[in-house]
């Protein structure tokens, strides 16, 4: 997949693609705020972050305990400044957006999770992403065992015990499996993650433009991903990318599953046509 020069000015992409060490996770998740916000300033998100850490940061140091320093932290930023999740937030893009959800002050876990790690990394606490399955949490490794805190649900703090028994619960994972999805993550799966809530989300509400945008990013992050190549080529003819569409479909009939070779044989089809009528 060819590095799209749209987006060449995302330091941090860049470091995603090419597998560099030491992302930074906030500006990558603003950097794919900025596909749907173009001006957007990051300095500004950057600096409400600054403040939230400086308003904790003495407090935080004067903690007893490492759970009365996540007590601080969750008060401060579901309580002070009152984010925390919403249903609503799922129908709307916005629900990702770092910018978005300190306005709106609501977001999904991911979201949310993003902007815990942040303030919490400013602060001395080494907060981790948890990409559990269908509920994103964030985990602080305590002296006494693993901790973990629920932005969505108002920063609810955890037990690791508590933790697995509500991802088994959720999902009829096994113990093992469950002790597994809590392992934490490195911004590449959280942004991937970020970025598949984002084409679920574009493409339910039709939005077919920006979830070209979105998937043309995972792609580059999965160039030798069959199914990501073939989601590129489909959603490039509904977003009128139809030459592109031609060429990504071409490719991928060689190597696709026989149950897929009509559908994309009829949407190669659809898109010669379309061609055509446009020449």
């Amino acid at each position: 997949m060819t590095f799209p020069p749209q987006f060449a000015c995302d330091s941090e992409f860049v470091k995603l693609m090419t597998r560099a060490p030491d992302v930074d996770l906030t500006t990558a998740a603003l950097e794919l705020a900025r596909d749907a916000y173009p001006l957007l300033d990051f300095d500004s998100v950057h600096g409400w972050i600054d403040d939230v850490a400086d308003e904790l940061v003495r407090s935080i140091n004067l903690a007893d305990s490492e759970e009365e320093a996540l007590s601080l932290l969750r008060n401060s930023l579901a309580g002070t400044h009152e984010l925390n999740g919403s249903r609503e937030a799922y129908e709307t893009p916005d629900g990702s957006f770092l910018n978005r959800i300190i306005e709106s002050r609501r977001g999904i876990p991911i979201g949310l999770s993003v902007l815990y790690i942040a303030v919490a990394q400013k602060v001395g606490l080494n907060l981790q992403g948890v990409s559990a399955p269908g509920h994103f949490l964030t985990r602080y490794e305590s002296l006494d065992g693993p901790l973990f805190l629920d932005p969505f649900c108002s920063g609810n703090i955890l037990s690791y015990e508590e933790a697995v028994c509500r991802v088994q619960k959720m999902t009829m994972l096994s113990s093992d499996q469950a002790e597994e999805a809590l392992e934490p993550v490195e911004p590449r799966p959280i942004i991937l993650r970020m970025l598949n809530n984002l084409k679920a989300l574009y493409a339910r509400l039709g939005k077919w433009t920006a979830a070209w945008v979105v998937q043309h990013r995972i792609a580059c992050l999965c160039p030798s991903a069959y199914s990501e190549k073939r989601d590129l080529a489909l959603i490039s003819l509904r977003a009128n990318r139809t030459g592109q569409a031609i060429d990504l479909l071409e490719s991928c009939l060689p190597s696709c599953p026989c149950d897929e070779r009509e559908l994309l044989e009829g949407q190669l089809k659809v898109a010669r046509k379309e061609l055509v009528r446009w020449n």
